[in-house]
């Protein structure tokens, strides 16, 4: 049975993995911006996969937030 740690460093590992897409995803747009052929539907995907990813880091770093008893 995995731990509150082992459970947490997995979370971190996600959030990292996910910061690290989130950067290759605007390096992405940026080299298809400067593009001679810039495909707009494909800048708009990429725009919506990059704050999907957003969103899921803030929602994974809450669960790292201990909860505050009443």
């Amino acid at each position: 049975m995995a731990n509150a740690f082992d459970s947490e460093a997995s979370i971190r590992n996600r959030i990292q993995a996910l910061k690290i897409e989130h950067r290759d995803l605007d390096d992405s747009i940026s080299a298809l911006q400067t593009s001679e052929c810039m495909d707009e539907l494909q800048v708009r995907r990429i725009k919506k996969r990059k704050l999907f990813i957003k969103d899921e880091i803030v929602r994974l770093e809450r669960e790292l937030i201990p909860d505050i008893p009443a």
